[in-house]
């Protein structure tokens, strides 16, 4: 009896064994949350497809890669297909996210689309549509771009030189307000990076492009 008693023993120590990585992850990302997706500059480089870092509502950073590219909108892919859709690294729509931005109007007239001419004191008007805990709502916007000093980031192992603008909106109701940050390639003239709301301050969204389309 006392040996198998031992016996059963031995195999459960060794099938504790086997799951201490995953349950010690698990109790981890339990009380932590998960960790960053990093990928090295090698991995980056050498993949074919156009990728982005993602950090969205505070969350863990994920590596999502470009789908679509269509009428100038660019659909970012995750690895649960949720997708993130940007237009000159402006976002514009969401799907399967925990709450999701819905529309975007007159994105003609959004200063990001012409980022060449963008110009202290720049203002553009338009109307978000999102859900916020499954609610709808809606709200006018109005923004105001300002210059501050530019920085370098590096990106996939090369340094990029950015202009860095702010957005400072505001809605028309007079209810809410917030600030979007968006660091353009002074050669490319591509949003390498940007902070922005999905709603009116509500849900933060953080990009990195990494390797932008060709």
């Amino acid at each position: 009896m006392r040996k198998i008693t031992l016996l059963l023993l031995c195999l459960l120590l060794q099938a504790c064994t086997q799951t201490q990585k995953e349950l010690g992850n698990s109790v981890r990302q339990a009380f932590f949350g998960a960790d960053d997706v990093q990928k090295t500059d090698a991995q980056i480089n050498s993949s074919p497809y156009a990728s982005m870092y993602l950090r969205i509502n505070n969350g863990a950073q994920i590596y999502v890669v470009l789908g679509f590219s269509e009428q100038g909108q660019q659909k970012w892919i995750t690895h649960d297909r949720a997708m993130v859709v940007t237009w000159n690294g402006r976002l514009v729509k969401t799907l399967d996210l925990a709450d999701n931005l819905l529309e975007v109007t007159n994105l003609q007239q959004d200063p990001l689309a012409d980022i060449q001419h963008l110009q202290p004191g720049a203002r553009w008007t338009r109307t978000l549509t999102w859900t916020e805990q499954g609610q709808l709502r809606a709200a006018t916007a109005v923004s105001r771009f300002s210059r501050q000093p530019d920085q370098v980031l590096k990106l996939a192992g090369n340094p990029v030189n950015c202009q860095v603008w702010q957005e400072d909106v505001a809605t028309t109701d007079g209810r809410h307000a917030w600030r979007n940050t968006f660091w353009i390639d002074r050669a490319g003239g591509q949003v390498r990076q940007s902070e922005q709301m999905l709603g009116a301050v509500y849900f933060p969204l953080k990009t990195t492009l990494l390797k932008p389309a060709r």
